[in-house]
């Protein structure tokens, strides 16, 4: 399947007009350009409390940050050296669908603004922009992953991908799942980035909500790519009977106080089997002078748990991760597959107007989809706003539970048939940040 080329689409003329009224310039930023490239990367890392980056860490950002589109906030008439006073980028990528299907979204990433500029509109200006160009290039979703939960709704976007952070007392956990057959082995570093970039794009496929790693993130993970803790970065893969790599993890370790004792931080586990992740949770679980294991953004129906002897030895915090806005209702809910047959009218409030409307969705025996406007039916069976749409739409959070917290309204059996119709299988999650 192929994508739009976000780089392609110029700067969104209502963000800019707005701006400008304020003082301000919104504007694609020329990462051909040294000096523009450096103020921007060091923007960001300033926006998140970063340190302020060295030759290196700006030239690994950069050849990531070259394949998006960036966009820029500056004072009017900033030179190029002059830091962006607000910054976000976006890139088209594809997204897995329950039933093992793809659809381009637009991922966005990066999003600060200068405390010198809050209570301004910048970041108004910086989402619905990316929203706008996203339309107008025909991208039917949208998607990013968030420092804070509470700014994103008002945008339209739901919180749809649950994660699980998994904290292992591996003295008391123990292990009491199989040996998988197969062999691990150690990698270094270069192989270890090439390893993870490999097992993640062929496991990604099979689950909703996950979307394609890039060489950046790897080298990040593997210790390649220069940041402050690459060399605990460590790494582990597992080879099939037929010595096909089938799964690898990233990890770093720490000593506890002093006491020679450690804690293991699992930075990626990617695997295409179940005999894989059995594997590397075992490798994990049992490792020498190892006491902790932690994980997190694992799957919310991952094994671990039942895989150990003690299961109160393995404490599970699931918490938000991928959070998904659709804006083309059509293409969107047509491109997944369902759980269960469906005939349904859905009002769909969206103040943005993308996916504002009353719509009828049916789905046959195949789980297939079909949608219609419904403007003027006299029956709406459940009425909601599109972020709560959104949340459900990966598969990984339930009608029922959003009917209960009034995120949206309909008959009980109504919801229920939405429920069972949109729930997802496996558990969709998402295993980096973008």
């Amino acid at each position: 399947m192929s994508f739009i080329d976000a780089r392609d689409v110029p700067a969104d003329t209502t963000s800019t007009e707005r701006l400008a009224s304020a003082g301000l310039e919104y504007r694609v930023v020329d990462l051909s350009d040294d000096a523009s490239a450096s103020s921007f990367a060091r923007a960001v890392d300033r926006g998140f409390l970063g340190a302020d980056p060295n030759d290196d860490t700006l030239a690994q950002v950069r050849k990531t940050f070259a394949a998006r589109r960036n966009i820029g906030v500056y004072e009017q008439n900033a030179p190029a050296a002059t830091l962006p006073v607000a910054t976000t980028n976006g890139w088209v990528t594809p997204l897995t669908l329950p039933g093992g299907g793809e659809i381009a979204m637009w991922a966005i990433s990066v999003v600060t603004v200068s405390a010198t500029h809050r209570r301004r509109g910048i970041a108004r200006a910086l989402l619905e922009g990316e929203l706008r160009a996203a339309a107008s290039a025909g991208v039917p979703v949208a998607g990013l992953t968030v420092s804070e939960a509470t700014i994103y709704g008002r945008y339209g976007f739901g919180s749809a991908i649950p994660v699980a952070r998994l904290t292992v007392d591996t003295r008391r956990a123990g292990w009491g799942g199989s040996a998988p057959s197969g062999r691990l082995e150690y990698v270094d570093r270069d192989a270890l980035a090439a390893d993870l970039g490999a097992v993640h794009e062929r496991a990604r496929r099979g689950v909703s909500g996950r979307i394609p790693g890039w060489q950046g993130r790897w080298e990040g993970y593997a210790g390649v790519a220069p940041t402050p803790d690459r060399d605990q970065a460590r790494g582990v893969r597992y080879l099939d009977d037929d010595g096909v790599l089938r799964g690898v993890m990233a990890y770093a370790v720490g000593e506890a106080g002093g006491t020679f004792r450690f804690r293991m931080d699992v930075r990626l586990l990617a695997a295409e089997t179940a005999e894989a992740r059995t594997a590397l949770w075992r490798f994990a679980l049992q490792h020498d002078l190892v006491d902790e294991v932690v994980a997190d953004l694992r799957p919310v129906d991952d094994p671990l748990p039942w895989l150990v002897h003690d299961t109160r030895g393995v404490k599970q915090e699931v918490h938000d991760h991928g959070w998904l806005r659709i804006l083309d209702l059509p293409a969107a809910l047509t491109a997944r597959r369902y759980s269960a047959p469906l005939d349904t009218v859905l009002r769909v409030e969206d103040s943005l107007g993308f996916a504002d409307g009353s719509w009828r969705l049916r789905v046959d025996e195949s789980g297939a989809a079909t949608v219609e406007e419904a403007e003027g039916s006299d029956t709406i069976d459940i009425t909601l706003d599109v972020s709560a749409l959104s949340a459900l739409y990966a598969g990984g959070v339930r009608a029922t539970s959003l009917h209960g917290a009034d995120r949206l309204t309909g008959d009980p059996a109504a919801v229920e048939a939405l429920d069972r119709a949109l729930i997802a299988f496996p558990a969709p999650s998402l295993d980096i940040w973008y």
